[in-house]
């Protein structure tokens, strides 16, 4: 095995060609569910914004079905969903995206998933992405999600949106240190 080079991270110009691939708006108008938008940061362990991160997000559209192929629960698709985004952090570290609620999701063993959003982060130093999963606050079905309750409990809040003013949510992504964000391997 070829030990990994600076050469082989992912940045620090890995944004140049990706602002094509850009979508902060996960829903068109007419999109069927609850809309939300979710403002945030990216920031280190010494809590200074990182100026050069993408965030990308996955999620069920508000049936509980993402639009791929691969998914072949009979729920209905909805024309106005895309399911997919990404965004770049600005030089404070911030991004926002707007979107609509997903519906619950099957889980392992049968279960069922609470309403999330599936979230991968890539930056400059790192040689693999970051994946985590943001869970919406005040949902009845965090209690009860499988994937959520394998992380101890003082640390789910990490992925837990926080409400604000106007129906907004907000979640800072911590990259190290005190209430790092709970980040999962794939």
């Amino acid at each position: 095995m070829i030990p990994a080079t600076t050469s082989q991270t992912v940045g620090p110009y890995f944004s140049i060609g990706t602002h094509l691939l850009l979508r902060s708006d996960l829903a068109w108008p007419g999109a069927l569910g609850e809309p939300f938008t979710l403002k945030g940061r990216v920031l280190d362990a010494n809590r200074k914004p990182v100026p050069d991160a993408l965030i990308e997000v996955w999620q069920a559209n508000a049936a509980g079905k993402y639009s791929h192929p691969e998914d072949n629960q009979n729920k209905p698709i909805d024309p106005a969903f895309w399911g997919f985004g990404r965004v770049a952090t600005d030089e404070n570290g911030a991004f926002q995206i707007t979107s609509i609620k997903p519906g619950a999701v099957p889980g392992p063993d049968g279960t069922t998933q609470a309403p999330h959003l599936e979230i991968s982060i890539f930056m400059r130093g790192l040689l693999t992405r970051l994946t985590t999963r943001l869970y919406f606050p005040d949902e009845p079905a965090n209690a009860y999600d499988p994937i959520l309750n394998l992380v101890p409990a003082p640390r789910r809040q990490t992925i837990i949106a926080k409400r604000r003013e106007g129906g907004v949510l907000h979640w800072d992504v911590l990259l190290q240190g005190d209430d790092e964000t709970v980040f999962f391997d794939v």
